[in-house]
Order: C-alpha cells, then structure tokens, then sequence
C-alpha cells in the first residue's frame, strides 16, 4: 500500500536560533506508482484535461500544501 504524502524527520540543531519543525510531510505525484500506461484509462473532457494538466484521471494530483484544505477541485 502508498501514500501519496510522504514524512521525514530533520535533524534539529540544539543550537538552532528558531523553533524546530520536528516534521515535515511532502507529497508524491501519482505517476511515480504506475508502471506503465494501461490501456482504457478514464479520460477528462479535453476543458477538463486542460484545468487539471493532465488527459488521465488518475494521473491528476490536486496538490494542497499541508497549511491548506482541499477546497474541492476535479473529481477523480
């Protein structure tokens, strides 16, 4: 099983002059877990495909950072 959101721990420095950030989370385009491009995948319409910057739905990533909520966006 993935995730799309990644997490790691920097190091944290005692003698850092800010507070630490002790995690950090970032996020994995969908592509990087297909192989290779099945035949028939779902398909935007092309005004879709062009809001969304990609033709195929479950290459579509609606990246939100961690400081923001999902306001919506193309539906899968």
């Amino acid at each position: 099983m993935h995730t799309h959101y990644k997490t790691y721990y920097p190091y944290s420095s005692p003698f850092d002059p800010c507070e630490p950030i002790h995690e950090k989370t970032f996020s994995t385009p969908p592509h990087l877990y297909i192989d290779y491009q099945p035949p028939n995948l779902p398909q935007f319409s092309p005004m879709e495909a062009l809001k969304a910057g990609t033709l195929w739905k479950p290459l579509y990533d609606p990246y939100f950072n961690s400081y923001e909520k999902a306001k919506g966006g193309l539906a899968r």
